[in-house]
């Protein structure tokens, strides 16, 4: 009988999950529907009335009683179709069976990926000797459109002095807000957006609700990564006195519009997706999104709003560059992986934050981190675990919750991040320091410390060297695509903040709030690439997207400030998977010899060989498109990429075959040898070994064969570089033996 209760009992909570389950299932909550690209002529005026076919749509399946749920969210008409709206997952269903609809996929909430950098990478990675004047031919007609947090227009990073006029061609808005005029915008700051709709959660309800809208940055992190990609030249900024210099962007004389789409909550994918399909209609160059999907819940491409809208910017010859994500080092991480999007690994420069630890015995460490605290040499403190000062039952994570003086946190994994802290005595050591502290803990009566102030350590070796929270590839979409592209500064980076006032402890004592911060993040990397993207197309403005990208690939470099291959945070030679094909080398990428173009049509051969349908890859394109007859997976290897991934090589399968087409940008005659850096057993032989370019002649194609019978198994890494006596066109590879 017991037994027979029990199963019952069972039952009845089972029951109970099904409903609960059922009923969740019709809960209205935000979805993106994306019916593919636009027509021509399908482009309405600001404010226009949502398409009346959107509408049709949803009135065919939501309750008249529910009618105000027919009104979409946001409406994309531009660049691609589609709109967002509150559906059930019912709903949701029955529209992705519509003729038309591409996908339906809830609305992801995504996340941000949160000076003396640009002058790193210019002359201390050999990229111009010291005191080089900058490239001359220099225009201040690129745009690039910044999707973030917003904007502080205030900031001197973007004043407007000696900028020309606004560029003819730019179709953007200065939007107002209740902290935001149109006089806030100016000849470089030209344009600024806000989406006054933000989706909610509360419990089991999921809801509208206007915010108080303005393109105004509450954040910060908006801020600082336009200003890295395009701030002008400010002299003596600094962060209370850290890292103090010239502060700049990597195209100072580039326009920024700013697309206000995240808060420090994180952000709606639907808004970046209409963000995306704004800033193409208003006439951008390069899009930068220093945001993306956690790493745990990657979609596939046609469910990743950035993936969508990063396709169709591609379309309409706009580059999007995007932070490959803090998830690091564990492999598999890395996000924003779609081969039509610039992917950007982080690294640290030539400069450091420390801290000095001194112990009571004398005995003294340098640990990593940010304070302007009083602290001095003079006065001992006790020094104790976590677990001693938290409070009962509370975990040593919550210890400086009890209000100690102090804190030395031992983290192997992020020391080389210098965390800020304010005013508050704090640092963080490695392992190994970190066991002599300990040790002189447990072995000392009455043990004590103090924490020096933060100083600036500079010319600091080896650099650059991969974060250690930068994601890693391979992608866990598709290892045929080698990610992240490449890496570029991430750690400790200078640059315009907004000014905080209201924080208990982050200004020191007798200062005004600071201009500018110092944050760290693959967020700090994307716009670096961004700036560097602007500098070659102010230079090579007919250039596509992909040809920008394979320029500044092929030119990367791949030894850091010793003259040493490229490491990563603990010390061990870095792989593409954690560093793409290398540190990115913008004045060399100037003059990159050869280039790989990657058309359209390449992207819509790897949308087959991913296994998308004709029919959505036909209403994607705006084209009659058809796959090819062949199309797996391990065909993606053969998309004229500037890198090559092959995701499985048997060791008892006959050599592999990998295509490439290079495009001569540098003299009409010339004749490159390829050279060839291979791991041991491997066996990888280059058809033709040279390439003789004429007049008549600039496109040449060259196949790679990989043969792995005596490879170790795994991944193995290597390079194929084609030289000429004047260029180095570098291309990486990764091979993964079974």
């Amino acid at each position: 009988m017991e037994g027979l209760q029990q199963f019952l009992h069972f039952l009845f909570i089972a029951s109970l999950l099904i409903i609960s389950t059922a009923i969740s299932d019709q809960i209205p909550k935000p979805y993106v529907v994306y019916m593919g690209n636009s027509s021509p002529g399908n482009t309405g005026a600001e404010g226009q009335i949502p398409d009346s076919t959107h509408l049709q749509l949803l009135s065919s399946i939501i309750p008249r009683e529910e009618s105000e749920r027919i009104a979409p969210i946001h409406h994309f008409s531009h660049a691609f179709r589609g709109f967002s709206a509150m559906l059930t997952e019912s709903e949701a269903s029955a529209l992705s069976g519509h003729d038309g609809v591409v996908s339906v996929f809830p609305d992801p909430v995504l996340q941000l990926h949160t000076t003396r950098s640009w002058d790193f990478l210019e002359s201390d990675l050999g990229m111009k000797p010291p005191g080089t004047s900058t490239h001359q031919h220099l225009s201040s007609d690129i745009i690039i459109g910044v999707i973030d947090t917003g904007i502080w227009p205030e900031s001197p990073s973007f004043r407007d002095e000696g900028i020309g006029g606004i560029p003819s061609r730019w179709k953007g808005v200065c939007m107002e807000g209740h902290d935001f005029k149109k006089s806030n915008c100016n000849r470089k700051l030209i344009g600024a957006r806000y989406y006054n709709i933000q989706v909610t959660s509360g419990g089991n309800q999921t809801h509208i609700e206007a915010t108080k809208g303005s393109p105004r940055d509450s954040v910060g992190h908006g801020t600082h990564t336009a200003s890295i990609a395009a701030g002008v030249h400010v002299n003596n900024a600094s962060y209370f006195g850290l890292a103090q210099g010239t502060a700049r962007g990597g195209s100072p004389s580039t326009r920024i519009a700013a697309y206000k789409t995240c808060s420090e909550e994180g952000c709606s994918g639907a808004t970046i997706l209409k963000a995306i399909d704004d800033a193409i209609k208003d006439g951008v160059d390069i899009i930068s999104i220093s945001i993306g999907l956690s790493s745990l819940f990657q979609s596939d491409f046609l469910s990743d709003p950035i993936a969508i809208g990063a396709f169709h910017a591609e379309q309409m010859g706009v580059m999007v560059v995007c932070s490959a994500g803090n998830d690091g080092p564990d492999p598999y991480t890395v996000v924003n992986t779609a081969p039509w999007i610039f992917t950007v690994a982080a690294s640290n420069i030539d400069r450091n934050f420390q801290s000095t630890i001194v112990l009571g015995n004398g005995k003294s460490f340098q640990g990593t981190g940010i304070n302007f605290s009083n602290l001095t040499h003079s006065k001992m403190h006790h020094l104790v675990f976590g677990e001693q000062v938290a409070a009962k039952f509370a975990p040593a994570s919550e210890a400086r919750m009890q209000e100690p003086i102090g804190m030395i946190l031992i983290d192997e994994d992020n020391k080389d991040v210098p965390y800020d802290a304010g005013v508050f005595p704090f640092t963080e050591v490695g392992n190994l320091e970190g066991h002599k502290i300990l040790e002189y803990i447990n072995f000392t009566k009455n043990p004590t410390a103090t924490i020096l102030p933060t100083t600036e350590t500079t010319r600091y070796q080896p650099s650059p060297i991969v974060a250690s929270f930068s994601s890693r590839g391979p992608s866990s979409l598709t290892e045929n695509i080698l990610k992240p592209d490449v890496m570029a500064p991430g750690i400790g980076i200078l640059a315009a903040m907004i000014p905080k006032s209201n924080e208990p402890g982050s200004v020191p004592i007798g200062k005004k709030p600071s201009l500018f911060g110092i944050k760290s993040g693959t967020s700090m990397a994307c716009p670096h690439v961004t700036g560097a993207t602007a500098f070659i197309k102010s230079v090579h403005e007919k250039w596509s997207p992909s040809m920008i990208k394979s320029a500044l690939m092929t030119t990367a470099t791949n030894y850091n400030n010793l003259r040493k291959p490229l490491t990563n945070s603990s010390n061990y030679l870095a792989n593409p998977h954690e560093m793409g094909v290398g540190e990115i080398n913008p004045l060399r990428a100037l003059n990159p010899g050869l280039v790989f173009e990657t058309e359209l049509e390449e992207y819509l051969r790897f949308l087959c060989y991913f296994g998308y349908s004709k029919k959505n890859i036909r209403a994607m394109s705006k084209t009659n498109f058809n796959c090819p007859r062949n199309s797996s997976e391990d065909l993606i290897s053969n998309i004229n990429y500037p890198s090559i991934s092959v995701s499985t090589l048997k060791r008892k399968q006959k050599a592999k075959v990998i295509t490439r087409t290079v495009t001569n940008v540098g003299s009409l005659n010339a004749t490159y040898t390829a050279k060839v850096r291979v791991p041991k057993g491997l066996v990888v032989k280059v058809i033709p070994n040279t390439l003789v370019f004429s007049e008549g002649v600039q496109r040449m194609t060259y196949k790679v064969s990989f043969y792995g019978k005596e490879a170790n198994g795994g991944y193995n890494f290597g390079s194929l570089t084609w030289l000429d006596g004047h260029h180095y066109v570098h291309t990486v590879f990764s091979v993964k033996v079974e």
